[in-house]
This record gives C-alpha cells, structure tokens and sequence, in this order.
C-alpha cells in the first residue's frame, strides 16, 4: 500500500457538533467501492471526527497498481488496516461497510489497545455468506460490467438517486473483472472456522438499513450480533445496503451517538479504577475542574477536582468490599449499580450517575446511598477522616448508632 491512496481529514476546531478528543474515525470500503464512496458521510460528518480513508488493493487509486490477484485475501487487507493504525496518533474507531466489516473485525482484533470502537455497517459475516455457486456466479460476472452494477446497486439501495448511482458505477468499473471475482470470493468464503464470538472485546455498533436485500434483520440478529455481546444494533428507515450513500446524516446521527458513549465508558471505567485503587490521583484524572459531587451521605455538594478527589479516595477506603453490577449509557450520562460492605459487615448498596463534559471529563457525579442507617454512619466516617480538608457542614452533623449488621 502507497499512502498516496490514504486520504485524512481532521476534525475542525469550532464546528458545531464538534466532539473533543474523539477517537479518528478509520473508514474501510466495501466490494465495488473505493474510498470515494465516504465522502458524503464525511461531507455530513462536517468536522466532528477527523477521518481516515484509503482504497483497498485493486480499488481507486490502485486500480491499475499491478497486482496478483490470487494472494488478495481478507488478512491481506486487515494487515494493512492495522498499519494505518499504527501511524494515526490517538484512539481509532474502524468503520467498515459489507466486505469492509470482515477487514475492519480482524484489523480490532488485532490492534485492541488502540481501537476504540467498531462499528460495522451493513455487514457480511466475518465467517462469509456461504451462498451457493448459482448464487455469487452472477457477482463475480459483475467486472466492467455498467448496466448490470447500477441494477443491483439499484435492487439493494433502492433510494439510491441518478447522481449517486453515477459515483458508484464510476468506482466500480475501476476494478478490473478478475480482481471483482476474487473480491466476491473473499466475502463469500470468509474467515474459515471464524469464531463464535468475536476475538475483539470492545463496544461494538451494528447498523443496517431495513431496505437492503442482502444484510436482512435475521442476518444481522441471527448471524452477526450473537457475535458482540452488548452491540448496539440500529436500524436506518429506508437504508439499502449502501446506505452512507443514500443517508449520510442519519449514519452520522449514530455513529457521533456511539462516540458520545465510549467517552461516557471512559468515565466509568476511571470512576471504577478509583475505588480500585483508592487513589486521589486516578479520580482526579478522569474530572473537570469544576467537577460538582453530591451525595445522600452529603449535607450539600462538595466542588472541584481536589476537594472531590479527595473524598472520593476516602470513602473508597471506607468500603470492606465494592462490586458494581450494572452499567448504562445515554448520551452524556452514565449509570452504575453497586453493592458494598463496609464497618465489618455492613451493607450498603445505591447508584451512581455519573454526566461529562464534551472533552469525556465528569463535571457532575451524584451517589445514591441505601439504607438510611449505613448512609448516616458512612457520612460521619467520611466527615471525621476529612477532618481539616473538608469542612464538617459537608456531611452529618450527628453520631448515629452503629446500623444493622455493624
């Protein structure tokens, strides 16, 4: 690969739904396409993510490249995916659209530390679609072939307009008739003994489009999604199977929401690491400056990073033992259930929200204590070890009995 055929665009400082320290956004093609085919959703994405796109082997700008169409294969692309990886500076999101999301699962799968998030766009299974030869023979005869393109384009995206069936014809007739065939093969066949479950353990986003004729409902609900438990699976009304094309704003409307949620999924898995760790220091890294905590075992609010920092690291040490046993997201706001023991025995449980900032920075948390009793005892515990730091009108003001348990 030539990074000639690599095409990058930064998020813009200022745009209106501008999302700071957003993961980059690595776009993947699919069959007949090459790395024009983003650009109305990158177009739509006005700013909000930077992006990367390039044209895979025998696509594009490396149509003509000369090339040995018998060693093409689905590693062979994922290879050089993960290569692009390593050169973006930050966390990456891949999104792959049909074969493209056999290329974009195993580029995660091999690069998990830096992928972010995966989101797979009217997608094929990784395994292949495994349709019988009377059924790919008239794809693979698809190869400089103009009429009968834009037909099928036109069967599986049916709100595909003049313009946009133009594009794609153009893309599509740039890759030579043997690289075509062998490109059907590969998303046909698939990864052989493809795994149950997806070798990449991170947020997933599925999306389809309720149009298209090849990535049905019960494929993706039958065959895809079992793969990543917890996937998002969202469904574009009208979509074909080019939906980016025929709907850019609305894929941006999801995949801008799944961004909006890995950073409310960073701000979980640091609130978590500091009752881990019991370290002022870990929670401080994950808050605004202007962080506000409130609490039930709190007379009134406590505000900014150090002062909340530190109350936090003191009431971690408080617990004998702390599991949380649930977790949501919506939008900017997090949720977590937990149970805990604390003073020998005794049991607290309660929910914590937790809201950030565009930057992915907590600004509020409130942590929802139960029983009344435990939550009294644990206010006076927290207020008589912030002795000096605090102020005392912080919490309750009383000496309450040892509750239930103790």
């Amino acid at each position: 690969m030539t990074r000639d055929s690599l095409r990058i665009d930064p998020a813009v400082a200022g745009a209106g739904d501008v999302l700071p320290g957003a993961p980059t956004l690595l776009l993947v093609h699919g069959f007949l396409d090459d790395a024009t085919v983003w650009d109305g959703f990158v177009e739509a994405l006005d700013g909000a993510a930077a992006t990367a796109r390039l044209d895979l082997p025998g696509s594009g700008t490396r149509a003509s490249a000369p090339l040995d169409t018998e060693k093409l294969s689905l590693a062979l692309f994922a290879d050089e995916i993960a290569s692009v990886i390593d050169d973006i500076e930050g966390p990456v999101v891949l999104v792959g659209q049909s074969l493209g999301t056999q290329v974009a699962e195993l580029a995660a799968a091999a690069r998990p530390e830096r992928v972010a998030g995966l989101v797979l766009l009217t997608p094929v299974p990784l395994g292949g679609t495994r349709l019988p030869e009377e059924a790919v023979e008239p794809f693979r005869a698809l190869g400089g072939n103009a009429e009968v393109q834009r037909a099928v384009r036109t069967q599986l995206s049916p709100a595909l307009d003049n313009e946009a069936l133009d594009a794609l014809g153009r893309s599509g007739l740039l890759v030579a008739p043997p690289v075509v065939a062998r490109y059907v093969d590969l998303w046909n066949g698939g990864v052989d003994a493809a795994p149950e479950q997806s070798a990449y353990p991170g947020p997933v986003l599925i999306v389809r489009g309720d149009s298209d004729g090849f990535v049905t409902e019960d494929l993706v609900t039958g065959a895809i999604a079992p793969r990543f438990p917890g996937a998002r699976v969202a469904t574009v009304s009208g979509g074909g199977h080019w939906l980016h094309v025929e709907h850019p704003l609305a894929l941006v409307h999801e995949v801008l929401g799944f961004l909006r949620n890995l950073n409310a999924d960073d701000a979980a898995s640091g609130w978590r690491s500091g009752f881990s760790e019991q370290s002022e220091n870990t929670f401080a890294e994950g808050f605004a400056e202007d962080v506000v905590l409130e609490a039930s075992v709190l007379a009134r609010p406590i505000t900014g990073r150090t002062l909340v920092a530190s109350t936090l690291a003191t009431a971690s040490a408080i617990y004998d033992s702390l599991e949380f046993t649930a977790e949501a997201s919506q939008g900017t706001t997090t949720y977590l259930q937990w149970e805990a023991t604390a003073f020998g025995g005794v049991e607290l449980s309660g929910v914590t929200v937790l809201q950030k900032n565009a930057d992915g920075q907590v600004v509020r948390a409130a942590i929802h204590h139960r029983p009344l009793g435990a939550a009294l005892r644990f206010s006076a515990a927290i207020r008589d070890r912030l002795a000096g730091i605090v102020p005392p009108d912080h919490f309750y003001a009383g000496d309450p009995q040892p509750a239930p348990g103790a």
